[in-house]
C-alpha cells in the first residue's frame, strides 16, 4: 500500500526524471568547457573535416593551435578515443557553439583531466568505455595537456 510519503518520493523521482530528460533534450554549449576542452572539441572537429578530405590535419591545427606538440598530441588522443569509442563519434560543425552528446562527454572528460581528478574521469567514461581502456586515454588526456600547458 502507498504511503503519503511514497506518493512524494515517486513524485519526486519522476519530476527528477523529467528534469534529467529535458537536460538531455537541451545541447550544451562549448563556452560551458575549460579552455583547454574547447580547444579541443575544436580540433576534434577539425580532424574530423581532414579525414573526410582524406588529408593530414597537423598542418592545420598546428597553425590553429599555434603549437605543433599540442597539434601532434590532439590527433593522437582524437584517435584514441575514437578506438576506443563504443560508435563513431558525432560532432559538431566546425562553427557551431552546441555541443553533440559525444562532445559533451569528451568534453568534460578533458575538464576532469585538467583539474587532475582521476575519478571523475573515470566516472565520466564508466558503462561507456571499457575499463581497460581508460587508463590510456587518461594518459593521452595527460599528454595533451602538457603540451598545451607549454604553448
Amino acid at each position: 500500500m502507498k504511503t503519503p510519503r511514497s506518493n512524494m518520493s515517486s513524485a519526486n523521482s519522476k519530476a527528477g526524471m523529467s528534469n534529467w530528460i529535458a537536460a538531455l533534450a537541451e545541447p550544451a554549449k562549448i563556452e560551458t568547457l575549460g579552455p583547454i576542452a574547447a580547444r579541443f572539441i575544436y580540433s576534434l572537429r577539425l580532424i574530423a573535416l581532414h579525414e573526410r578530405a582524406r588529408q593530414d590535419p597537423v598542418p592545420e591545427l598546428a597553425v590553429r593551435l599555434g603549437n605543433v606538440s599540442a597539434a601532434g598530441q590532439s590527433l593522437s588522443l582524437a584517435q584514441a578515443i575514437s578506438r576506443t569509442w563504443p560508435e563513431n563519434i558525432h560532432v559538431s560543425r566546425f562553427c557551431c557553439r552546441m555541443l553533440s552528446h559525444d562532445e559533451a562527454c569528451i568534453g568534460a572528460m578533458i575538464d576532469h583531466a585538467t583539474a587532475r581528478s582521476r575519478v571523475q574521469f573515470g566516472r565520466e567514461l564508466g558503462g561507456l568505455v571499457r575499463p581497460e581502456r581508460i587508463a590510456e586515454l587518461w594518459d593521452r588526456t595527460q599528454a595533451l595537456i602538457l603540451a598545451e600547458s607549454h604553448g
